[in-house]
């Protein structure tokens, strides 16, 4: 079980730095020997719980590779596990937890692939148990965390339906909760990073709204914080990528308000930013596609700015 944790370990570094290959080399790796313990003993619920979490980290690293049909049937398997285990004893939190965000997963992919009722129904579920948890201990931080995660994805949901009231109401939710724990422990980058997504989400229902002066100022807050975020680890890739992706929603509403240089200026920070990315992992679908993109952008943009 050791090695098994050590190859775990080694691979959430890897998936840190943009090294989705390396990461799921090690993920598979720590898979094997846990599907040889759990097999040796199916009682023992550890091993099961192990065998669980594994198969959640190899769908993160399938989901981020583009491999959204590989990341499901990881996802399946991790919530399969984890509602024996929640059924064997209801009593227990984490478990039950657990569950609330295999749930949450099975939505994201769900969501990805463009089955948004199957999404919605794993979402919905979700916030039920974390509601359910985050009543019964208020002052339990995770447990807030996630239900503010459950409020996001709903709001996502909703967004792509086109129901941007609704949506705006799971965002405004999930912003309360994330900034209750951001204030908590301004130290803490997970909450910091989770306030910023709530900022940048409520920017892109404002906008799709018409509110281009609301979307600017969820922008502008979101920017800060994922800029401060990026230059305290320049070596974490999600949180440069991050940086990237706010950079990219304020040339949107810059190019809206007609701000063409304004416009080019972030689309083109953006762009180096993506291209360092690139160079330490130069297969990251992400990234590949946050590039095209940018570039189509420039050059739209770059024509329309032309005498």
């Amino acid at each position: 079980r050791d090695l098994s944790v050590s190859h775990n370990r080694l691979g959430d570094v890897q998936q840190a730095q943009g090294d989705l290959s390396g990461a799921q080399q090690h993920y598979a790796t720590a898979l094997a020997i846990r599907e040889f313990l759990a097999a040796q003993d199916p009682a023992n619920t550890q091993w099961q719980y192990d065998l669980s979490t594994i198969h959640d980290y190899l769908g993160n690293v399938q989901q981020a590779q583009g491999d959204l049909p590989g990341a499901q049937r990881h996802y399946a398997i991790a919530l399969d596990i984890v509602e024996r285990l929640a059924t064997q004893d209801p009593a227990n939190a984490q478990w039950q937890r657990d569950l609330s965000v295999s749930h949450e997963r099975l939505g994201t992919v769900q969501e990805a692939q463009g089955d948004l009722t199957g999404a919605q129904q794993h979402y919905a579920t979700a916030l039920d148990i974390a509601e359910r948890l985050a009543t019964q201990d208020p002052s339990n931080t995770q447990w807030q965390r996630d239900l503010s995660a459950s409020h996001d994805n709903l709001g996502a949901v909703q967004q792509a339906r086109g129901d941007l009231p609704d949506a705006q109401q799971h965002y405004v939710t999930a912003l309360a909760i994330r900034k209750r724990l951001a204030v908590q422990d301004p130290a803490n980058t997970e909450w910091q990073r989770d306030l910023s997504v709530s900022h940048n989400r409520l920017g892109t229902v404002q906008q799709a709204q018409g509110d281009l002066v609301g979307a600017q100022r969820q922008y502008a807050t979101s920017h800060d914080i994922t800029e401060r975020l990026a230059a305290q680890d320049p070596a974490n890739a999600q949180w440069q990528g991050d940086l990237a992706i706010s950079r990219i929603n304020l040339a949107c509403v810059r190019a809206e308000e007609s701000d063409l240089r304004g416009a080019l200026a972030h689309l083109q920070s953006a762009r180096s930013i993506l291209l360092a990315l690139l160079q330490r992992a130069p297969d990251h679908p992400q990234f590949l596609s946050y590039l095209t993109r940018v570039e189509r952008r420039i050059a739209e943009l770059e024509g329309d700015a032309a005498p």
